[in-house]
């Protein structure tokens, strides 16, 4: 069985707001501690009214004051629309406050639409292209011995752990290009899943970092008591989903019983897509999804995310899958 971590989109539900799902996901990050995931990790998104975690290196500053062991870290930060230096400073500060538990994981997506992206953008000048030698300048930073004569304080010296993160084969190069652990978005889109860990595992060259190839995938899991209980929270992330891509981005919307079976063929089509990497149902059902997903993948690790409505039983998913698939 794979390690499992935790994802946590800090997700803003109907009825709520930005400051009761920072309470939430503290509390998430602490359930999780006490339940020994290995790590928690908070995505960068902009624009979109259902996410809270815009600011994450803020987020989790706060989130790392509230815990103590587990690991913490960006899943991640999207680098076009930073300065490297600035994200040196940032998680130099994290990794100040928290040694030995902070991770950075790096895309080069804009976490948003077009028009955000626009207003994002650091200089006239920043694009994806530049990706590569982002990462590299931000490794240099954070190195004991910088070649560069600017220096990130807090940064130099403290080697920060780089995960490249992706939803396409681009990262999955790159990762193995620089011997980094790859984390793959397979939890929203998982078409390029399998080719991307084919080729990062074959071309992957060892590093100071990492000596073999190490993946970790995204993947949805929604458990409660009853295989139909689950299905009904799953309801909400379906709707959210569907909605993201239909260009409605809102709240996590409340579960409502029978949502799929309203759907027309291209949503549902775009809903089977993500279930496919994705367990749904009792602690059993959901045990038997995550054997076959590993099995399938060789994944090391799986980055769980539980777009669930009520806190409450989030919190609940988190652990049925702890207690049955944690050795």
């Amino acid at each position: 069985m794979p390690k499992l971590s935790i994802l946590d989109l800090s997700p803003i539900c109907e009825g709520g707001d930005a400051a009761q799902s920072f309470r939430n996901s503290l509390a998430l990050a602490q359930h999780g501690e006490r339940l020994g995931f290995n790590r928690y990790w908070m995505a960068e998104h902009h624009g979109m009214p259902g996410i809270a975690s815009a600011a994450t290196a803020v987020l989790l500053a706060h989130v790392g004051a509230g815990t103590s062991t587990i690991r913490i870290g960006a899943g991640g930060v999207m680098l076009p629309n930073h300065s490297p230096l600035v994200i040196a400073e940032q998680f130099g500060t994290l990794e100040s406050l928290y040694p030995g538990r902070v991770d950075l994981g790096l895309g080069r997506a804009p976490g948003s639409d077009q028009r955000t992206a626009r207003a994002l953008r650091r200089d006239l000048d920043t694009n994806a292209d530049q990706f590569p030698q982002d990462v590299l300048e931000l490794m240099d930073f954070m190195s004991k011995e910088p070649r560069q004569s600017v220096l990130a304080v807090p940064g130099r010296g403290l080697e920060v752990p780089i995960w490249i993160l992706g939803s396409s084969t681009f990262g999955a190069q790159l990762a193995a290009h620089l011997g980094l652990p790859y984390a793959f978005a397979s939890h929203f889109a998982p078409q390029q899943m399998m080719q991307a860990i084919e080729i990062y595992k074959s071309t992957f060259r060892p590093s100071s970092q990492l000596a073999k190839p190490y993946v970790m995938l995204g993947f949805n899991v929604f458990a409660a008591d009853t295989d139909d209980e689950a299905q009904l929270l799953a309801s909400s992330w379906q709707q959210a989903f569907v909605n993201l891509r239909s260009g409605r981005p809102g709240r996590l919307p409340p579960p409502v019983p029978g949502y799929r079976e309203r759907l027309g063929p291209g949503e549902t089509a775009l809903i089977e897509t993500v279930l496919s990497c994705a367990a749904v149902g009792s602690p059993s059902t959901v045990r038997k999804a995550v054997e076959d997903f590993a099995a399938r993948t060789g994944a090391d690790e799986l980055m769980v995310t539980s777009q669930i409505f009520e806190p409450a039983a989030r919190l609940r998913s988190y652990e049925l899958l702890a207690r049955e698939c944690m050795e």
